[in-house]
């Protein structure tokens, strides 16, 4: 009797324990109990279209209805408010010392704008910063912190910071507040370090310097936390497969793997430094899957890397953005990051500000980024000049917004206004929600911000004007997106 009583007890511990489980698991994955009904509920919907003044307008609101069964010749999105995934970081640009050139050439009235339209309450609300360690193409030349040969690194010195790229990352910082992410990205080790003696066309990192560079970055983190900029990480090495005509330094995936293994990893740890967040990678889409398998399968490596970063250029080859590698990515390491770092639109010209499939470029890769599991999105220079400069070695290029240097007056792309549908509505700590599309000419991405509001992105790349259903759990509401337009809707 005694011995059937323990068995009894005995089930029921198990009952428990595997429903324990099972909601953790639940949670884990981003599960909740019950669909969430909005009949009833208000939405609101801002849009920026070609060939309008629709920028970042809000054009509609509507009240949720009781979901209808849609029909195969109707377009929908569905959003799915029990399945929620990864946890969003945020979305900015880059300071170069390009843009801290053209920054420095505007008066105050002009800089105060450009702060506050990337960064203020009412601009788009950036929250990421990258800049570059030293010296990348975008500034006026090539330059390192340390003299030439100097292996102890006696004379590193960030002051050619401090004249102008210092200040404007401070005077973003002080708009974007708690939300920060600084991080930074070397594009060279210093000449004297490198198997070419260059600081361009790539090379690689001579091995008697590994540990002079590692120290390197130290020296980076502390002089600028010194300043009173909070470093939340950095990457190896920007491109690291690209033999470039500006700054590069070539790893392989075993390269940057050992270095980071061996080096750079035990080095902020003994530094007191092991809380900044490493990034490998930092280059295309292409090659990516490489990189992570290198690094991730190893248990030495992989500990002190927080995630992988990447780039949209893989296009040049002709073919088209590889979202299933991250996607691949996303499902082999599930523990990892992953965090866009650098895209623009290459090839600068003048005629083309105004560029409507420059935007759309962006609007495609960070709905599909996001959807593939991203959870942070930064910009390549958030301010370039009117040549799309300064580049020290011509590789002008594309910004959100552009500074006549000689007048000050800002330019503001599409590219601008598409950003802004998502860094000015979804905020850090948002967890991104199940969205699907019924048709290839509407895309489509959902957050859900913790304070409760639902945002969902849509954009048109087609000619037409698209009617749709919006159907969030069991309600629906019957919406239009102007033809080459992006929309937000609030709920």
């Amino acid at each position: 009797m005694i011995l059937k009583k323990y068995k009894i007890i005995g089930l029921l511990l198990l009952t428990v324990a595997c429903s324990d489980s099972k909601i953790k698991e639940e949670s884990k994955t981003g599960s909740t109990l019950f669909a969430e009904n909005y009949k009833g509920q208000k939405l609101e919907v801002y849009t920026t279209a070609e060939n309008t003044r629709l920028r970042l307008t809000k054009t509609s609101e509507q009240v949720f209805k009781n979901k209808v069964q849609p029909l195969e010749t109707e377009i929908a999105i569905f959003v799915n408010p029990k399945k929620t995934f990864q946890t969003y970081l945020g979305i900015g640009g880059a300071i170069t010392d390009a843009s801290s050139e053209v920054f420095a050439t505007l008066n105050n009235t002009q800089q105060e704008q450009l702060l506050q339209s990337l960064y203020g309450k009412d601009g788009i609300g950036y929250n990421i910063i990258r800049t570059s360690i030293h010296s990348s193409d975008f500034g006026l030349g090539s330059h390192t912190y340390i003299d030439e040969g100097d292996a102890d690194l006696k004379t590193f010195s960030i002051e050619k910071d401090k004249k102008k790229r210092i200040p404007f990352i401070k005077r973003a910082i002080e708009l974007i507040k708690d939300d920060i992410v600084f991080y930074a990205s070397p594009w060279s080790p210093p000449a004297f370090m490198k198997t070419n003696n260059n600081m361009l066309q790539g090379g690689k990192l001579l091995p008697e310097f590994r540990q002079a560079w590692a120290d390197y970055y130290v020296k980076f983190i502390k002089a600028y936390e010194k300043e009173g900029i909070p470093v939340w990480g950095l990457t190896i090495q920007n491109e690291p497969m690209a033999v470039q005509r500006w700054e590069s330094c070539v790893y392989t995936a075993d390269e940057e793997r050992d270095f980071l293994k061996n080096y750079l990893g035990p080095t902020l740890e003994e530094e007191g430094l092991g809380d900044k967040n490493i990034v490998v990678w930092d280059h295309n889409r292409d090659l990516i899957s490489e990189r992570a398998n290198t690094i991730f399968e190893d248990p030495e490596a992989s500990k002190y890397a927080w995630g992988i970063g990447f780039h949209w250029y893989e296009t040049w080859t002709g073919g088209l953005p590889k979202y299933d590698n991250l996607k691949n990515i996303n499902e082999s390491f599930p523990s990892k990051n992953m965090l866009f770092t650098e895209g623009c639109q290459e090839g600068f010209d003048a005629e083309k500000l105004a560029f409507w499939p420059n935007a759309e470029r962006y609007g495609s890769s960070m709905i599909n980024d996001f959807n593939s599991g991203v959870v942070g999105w930064t910009d390549w220079n958030i301010l370039l000049d009117e040549r799309g400069g300064p580049n020290h070695v011509q590789n002008f290029c594309f910004a959100p917004i552009h500074a006549d240097t000689k007048t000050g007056e800002l330019t503001y792309t599409p590219t601008y206004y598409y950003i802004g549908h998502f860094s000015k509505f979804i905020k850090p700590g948002a967890l991104r929600v199940s969205t699907t599309a019924s048709r290839t000419t509407i895309e489509s991405t959902s957050f859900k911000n913790k304070e409760g509001k639902m945002v969902t992105v849509v954009m048109n790349k087609t000619a037409t004007k698209i009617a749709y259903k919006l159907i969030v759990g069991s309600s629906e509401a019957l919406l239009e997106i102007e033809p080459r337009a992006m929309q937000t809707i609030i709920y």
